[in-house]
């Protein structure tokens, strides 16, 4: 069986302090932008809030935002009407409910449109430094093929990571997951060369690449 301790250590000797990859100066941005990174990549979202950022500083601005010009503004990061939509409705609510402030518990954020527990862990562990693992499609496949989670349900996959390692390690070991899904395990062609968690992973299809690095344990 995979040791979840065993695998964060190596991760965070390789990355001591993880971040994620979004711009953001407070926790509604990090909220927008992350609503914004589904199916978009996290450089083309940045290129997009530095303006987003400017013209939508509140909350309240994006609730009261006509959804043609914030359609315009985000359309580079794909499905933009259905994002508009969710960044209207969800800034509408925050304002309506929470004073147009992000709310640090799971509780309310997941009530938020367009916010699941993915989005609300993220959110409350690297704007609020809440404990919490968010389960996004990197976390989900490198958790499976390093034999940490036998599920493709995220919610399954996030419980049995909590189950794993100490509360403390949960948001950095949630960075490095992200990022090592992100430069290492990629969903083709991933780089087993030179990945620091060769010895450790269980996935049979590892060995089709040959080219480990001999440093590599």
């Amino acid at each position: 069986m995979a040791n979840a301790e065993k695998i964060a250590a190596r991760l965070l000797e390789k990355n001591p302090n993880p971040r994620l990859a979004l711009s953001y100066s407070d926790p509604l941005q990090l909220l927008i932008a992350v609503i914004l990174s589904a199916q978009c990549t996290d450089a083309r979202v940045n290129q997009v809030t530095a303006k987003l950022f400017e013209r939508y500083r509140t909350a309240k601005d994006f609730a009261e935002a006509d959804p043609s010009a914030l359609e315009d503004a985000i359309r580079p990061t794909g499905f933009y009407r259905n994002k508009a939509r969710r960044l209207i409705d969800c800034c509408r609510r925050l304002v309506a409910s929470h004073g147009g402030e992000v709310p640090p518990r799971l509780e309310d954020l997941v009530t938020l449109p367009g916010v699941g527990r993915k989005t609300a862990n993220m959110v409350l562990g690297n704007a609020f430094g809440i404990p919490g693992i968010a389960v996004d499609t990197h976390v989900l496949r490198v958790a499976n093929r390093l034999g940490l989670a036998h599920s493709e349900d995220a919610d399954t996959v996030e419980e049995s990571l909590m189950a794993e390692l100490p509360r403390d390690l949960w948001v950095r070991f949630t960075n490095a997951m992200i990022l090592h899904g992100r430069e290492t395990c990629a969903a083709r062609n991933p780089a087993c060369g030179r990945c620091v968690l060769y010895a450790e992973c269980g996935w049979p299809d590892k060995v089709r690449h040959p080219e480990r690095l001999t440093e590599n344990p």
